[in-house]
């Protein structure tokens, strides 16, 4: 039994050290304040602390601790896959199939069991179905767009990204709350009426 203690701790680490990479992959979006790109693990951290505060606008009751896992570990398959642009159609073509090879890979660093629990939990995460997954895509979803706002569209504009673009691409937010939806429309209506995103 020792032995196989020790075997799942040495698993255990080589996992804890293999996400550190999380902090080194840049997205889009910069940081609300516009100095550099946001990484995944900062975006990570923001969205776990975000279902903590948010989580009472959930259209259904959810487990907290399941979002809150969810939205952890949702984005480690990135070490891998690298982050897809929101907004690249391309990139989203293969985007699933890249992304389990590096949930296969990554997950299967941990003991059996706690690999299978975090990609059943990222498969269930993607599927976007129940009520945990379809809250966690919310606030993935309404974290960008906050920051995209806040720093006056940079990245919008960057990629000649319109309101309407933006609207479809983020109509999801309302399977998972309808109050965020509402926000994340008005956020878009007053991008649109300071010039930080094209109609």
């Amino acid at each position: 039994m020792v032995v196989n203690d020790d075997l799942d701790f040495n698993k255990q680490m080589l996992f804890l050290i293999e996400i550190d990479k999380l902090k080194s992959i840049e997205r889009r979006t910069k940081l609300i304040n516009g100095s550099r790109q946001e990484n995944d693990a900062e975006h990570s951290w923001h969205l776990a602390v975000m279902g903590l505060i948010l989580h009472q606008y959930s259209n259904q009751e959810v487990d907290l601790f399941k979002v809150i896992k969810m939205l952890l570990i949702h984005d480690i398959v990135e070490i891998d896959a690298g982050d897809t642009f929101a907004y690249d159609s391309t990139g989203h073509l293969d985007k699933f199939d890249r992304e389990q090879r590096a949930a296969t890979r990554i997950f299967g660093l941990l003991p059996e069991h706690q690999g299978a629990e975090l990609i059943d939990l990222w498969l269930e995460y993607d599927r976007k179905e129940t009520n945990e997954a379809k809250f966690a895509a919310s606030l993935d979803s309404l974290q960008p767009l906050i920051h995209n706002h806040l720093n006056q569209g940079e990245t919008w504009k960057k990629n000649d990204i319109t309101s309407d673009t933006v609207l479809d691409r983020n109509c999801k937010i309302a399977k998972g709350s309808e109050r965020l939806w509402e926000y994340a429309q008005e956020m878009i209506e007053k991008s649109v009426e300071q010039g930080f995103l094209s109609k």
